[in-house]
């Protein structure tokens, strides 16, 4: 077959010393990032950009980097979960359920090995699932024109908050503020400078790469000088009485696994559906099906391999959309989007035929990172649980170092660093008043190719604004869009993880 082929060539890429070697560190540090509570994988990866660009990596070292950054951070939220019952980030959310009360017990140990085999169960599975849907993918968008492109990118925005989201009219704030930061600079069509304010800095626009570093990275630590306090959380000297699951879990967990990996994926190439719903639903369903006892909820194993096989599959997942269609499946393959156009790599169905080394090297790193992983992450689960116990206070200047230092490696531009704080002051405030972050972003990224679309189209169509909703293909993708943003305010509240409860004492 010719994806298998295409998948040989891909290892071709990914085995040599300098690939391999940036595989294991983006899955060592993106399980510690994973690891410390509130970072997560969206946040790991924008505070680890800067450092691809500062080592000079070409396009394909640097994407293995950061999606193995991606797959490490994933499998490391469950290790605050567990321990102290404090999610790592939204997607381990449920895994706190049965992961605790099992800590409570004194099976910590049996716990995080589990999470460890269930994660990559679901990823490597999900990464199968990438090597074939993807390509097929492809074939469908090679029918798409500007009208549906345009439609395409609406949908992204109208679905990336995903069908968990709590409050859509901040999203949608949030979107507007993204696609009037895009604006920013001369108008490539008219020459007309837009909302510069007569600053000459900003008449080539704003580079996204400032903006995802300051919303991510620098919001961060601004957040972190708030709150840190200096000291190691007390569960974290939680003894490991072993660090192997017996057979008798892994038997019983095995259907689990393969139910939540399935799901997982599902939920992942969904648009902006991602892991946390991926995570939650397959508890969810999970505990309809075997909680014949009602051992749910009190340190049952299939109820931590759900929900991490879940959200790893959906991790996995996520990256179809963005590969094949140029549209972002969750919040971290977002800021992966970013590092992607900033590469001038242009997500979509011409990135398979055009740049094939760079996509199949990458889909073939992403089975070895899993494998990786899992020797990771049984073994070394005492070093990770350690890391808990490093205070904030020498974590954020580290965070911060790396940003100023690879900023002003790529731009050489002092206002390039200012820019970045105000971004960064602009993300705490932000996130304080709880308005996501990853719409902004995507609305920085796609704004121009968005604008680009949809003037391409009226050109075409001589100013007829019906050739946006022209084409079935186009109706479909807008039923989709109105669908997605209803479904959170419909039936979301039925769906949405109820945090309070879950993360409680």
């Amino acid at each position: 077959m010719d994806v298998l082929a295409s998948l040989a060539d891909g290892f071709a890429v990914a085995l040599t010393w300098q690939n391999l070697g940036l595989a294991l560190l983006g899955c060592f540090l993106g399980t510690i990032i994973g690891a410390l509570p509130g970072l997560g994988p969206s946040n790991g990866v924008a505070i680890l950009i800067p450092l691809a660009f500062t080592l000079g990596l070409p396009a394909t070292p640097a994407l293995i980097l950061l999606t193995s950054v991606y797959y490490g951070a994933m499998y490391g939220g469950r290790i605050s979960s567990i321990l102290l019952n404090i999610p790592g980030d939204e997607p381990a959310l449920m895994t706190t359920l049965d992961g605790y009360p099992m800590t409570k017990k004194g099976q910590a140990g049996e716990a995080l090995a589990l999470s460890g085999i269930a994660s990559f169960v679901g990823a490597f599975f999900a990464t199968w699932g990438l090597v074939f849907l993807a390509p097929q993918l492809v074939k469908v968008a090679l029918l798409f024109g500007p009208a549906e492109y345009f439609a395409l990118f609406t949908l992204a925005f109208a679905t990336l908050g995903g069908i968990a989201a709590r409050n859509q009219a901040k999203a949608v704030i949030a979107a507007a503020l993204g696609l009037g930061i895009a604006m920013v600079g001369v108008d490539h069509q008219t020459g007309v400078p837009r909302l510069t304010f007569g600053e000459i800095h900003l008449y080539e626009g704003i580079d996204f790469l400032i903006a995802i570093v300051g919303l991510f990275a620098i919001s961060e630590v601004l957040l972190f000088l708030e709150h840190a306090k200096g000291e190691a959380p007390e569960a974290s000297t939680t003894k490991l009485s072993r660090i192997t699951a017996p057979l008798s879990m892994l038997k019983k967990t095995t259907g689990t696994m393969a139910r939540s990996t399935v799901i997982g994926f599902v939920s992942g190439v969904l648009p902006g559906a991602g892991a946390s719903l991926g995570s939650f639903v397959s508890y969810t369903i999970e505990k309809r099906l075997s909680d014949k006892e009602g051992t749910f909820g009190k340190g049952d194993p299939r109820g931590v391999a759900a929900p991490e096989a879940g959200n790893n599959a959906a991790a996995g997942g996520a990256l179809v959309p963005m590969l094949a269609l140029g549209v972002p499946g969750s919040g971290t393959t977002a800021v992966l989007l970013a590092m992607l156009m900033a590469l001038n790599i242009t997500p979509g169905p011409l990135l398979f035929t055009q740049q094939p080394d760079v996509v199949w090297g990458l889909i073939a790193a992403l089975f070895i990172g899993n494998i990786m992983l899992l020797l990771l992450n049984v073994p070394m689960v005492g070093l990770f649980v350690r890391v808990l116990q490093v205070p904030t206070k020498y974590l954020m200047p580290a965070v911060a170092m790396i940003a100023f230092v690879g900023i002003y490696g790529l731009t050489g531009s002092t206002f390039d660093l200012l820019l970045m704080i105000g971004f960064g002051v602009g993300g705490y405030l932000l996130r304080k008043l709880d308005v996501p972050l990853v719409p902004v972003i995507l609305g920085i990224l796609l704004g121009n190719i968005m604008e680009k679309s949809m003037r391409r189209a009226l050109t075409i169509s001589d100013g007829d604004y019906s050739v946006l909703w022209g084409s079935p293909i186009a109706i479909t993708i807008w039923a989709l869009a109105i669908a997605g943003f209803l479904a959170p305010i419909i039936v979301g509240r039925f769906l949405r993880p109820r945090k309070d409860a879950t993360v409680s004492p």
